[in-house]
């Protein structure tokens, strides 16, 4: 994050109110929590909103989910989640990526088929991979990622650690059956395994009323008495406290939680999605709870931030999404010998 000049303005004053290592005067957190989620959220905003863009412009090709709206649930988790633990998710995961380390060259490189991509440009928006940020995925296939991260959980029981595995998906792969055997699993065995369900309220395009006679998805896990809750998904301070609360449940051995985090896309559900199924009035109700301007609200009008060093800090990711464009419009396509890469663990000689 880029350091702001410090110039008189008119909340200049205020900044000093707020504890530099302690909670914000009147507030839960600190001025450095604040700030390091409004940093990721506006990330995760302008990198969609130029991959967007660039869709448009034909330099993106294939399938593109964007995470616009929901980047208070990338950036609550990672404010609580450690390095070691893990994290699986569907398609809709450019925002998690970034929340857990994946660089926007890489993530963008990705994006655009290059060889410089996270997966070398072999996985697309759909398919970011990261063994060093313990990032699996990036799953095309509408609720498979579930007992992938419920594996994922168990190895982590298994070895004896104290890691657990976020498992993420929509309120469309709710209705999977792979999310009922995995969760029976899951309980009977008390795997470590934080499952949560970012639900926007649309699967592709169709509501949740529409498709489940179960409206309230916080009681899916009653049937298997998991411990449930039913978060704002608009407010990173709200997810903060929920995966705070479930990551004490699962790392003390008592097996896995699970969250309903309400939030919402802006976008439809992919780019060739106009979202016509909406009405605007509903739009508006979420764009009015906007998490990023919620929370450049909040630090400016409890002085921990000036507008200039909020300047600052938009100026920085301008910045960053710039020059990751850039990366990616440089950066060259994959060799045609890679079609025969990363598909087995060992060389098969007809590959060769």
């Amino acid at each position: 994050m880029a350091t702001a000049t410090k110039k008189p303005a008119s909340r200049t004053k205020k900044t000093s109110t707020a504890k530099k290592n302690g909670t914000a005067k009147g507030l839960k957190y600190s001025k450095e929590q604040y700030l390091e989620w409004y940093t990721l959220m506006l990330r995760i905003r302008r990198f969609e909103e130029r991959a967007l863009m660039s869709y448009g412009q034909q330099k993106i090709r294939g399938f593109c989910h964007v995470y616009i709206g929901q980047e208070a649930v990338a950036a609550g988790m990672e404010s609580v989640i450690t390095k070691d633990d893990g994290i699986v998710t569907a398609y809709r995961q450019h925002g998690t990526a970034l929340g857990r380390g994946v660089t926007m060259k890489e993530a963008m490189a990705e994006l655009y088929g290059k060889a410089t991509g996270i997966v070398k440009g072999k996985g697309g928006s759909m398919h970011f991979f990261s063994k060093e940020n313990k990032y699996f995925g990036g799953n095309g296939i509408v609720g498979a990622q579930i007992p992938i991260g419920t594996g994922i959980a168990f190895a982590e029981k298994y070895n004896g650690t104290k890691n657990l595995c976020v498992v993420m998906f929509g309120d469309g792969a709710s209705r999977q059956g792979a999310l009922w055997e995995s969760w029976n699993m899951a309980m009977t065995w008390k795997i470590p395994a934080l499952y949560i369900c970012e639900n926007n309220g649309y699967a592709m395009g169709t509501s949740v009323e529409r498709t489940s006679n179960v409206t309230d998805m916080s009681k899916l896990g009653a049937s298997f008495e998991m411990p449930s809750e039913s978060v704002d998904g608009m407010d990173p301070a709200a997810v903060h406290e929920a995966i705070t609360r479930a990551s004490k449940h699962i790392r003390s051995g008592k097996g896995p939680y699970y969250l309903e985090i309400k939030t919402y896309r802006y976008k439809g559900h992919s780019v060739s999605d106009p979202a016509k199924y909406r009405e605007k009035s509903e739009v508006k109700e979420y764009q009015d709870r906007d998490p990023i301007k919620v929370t450049e609200k909040l630090i400016l009008d409890n002085g921990l931030a000036t507008e200039d060093e909020i300047k600052a800090i938009k100026n920085s990711v301008k910045e960053e999404v710039a020059e990751a464009a850039k990366f990616a419009e440089e950066s060259p396509w994959p060799d045609a010998s890679e079609l025969y890469t990363d598909n087995y663990s060992e060389p098969y000689p007809f590959l060769t």
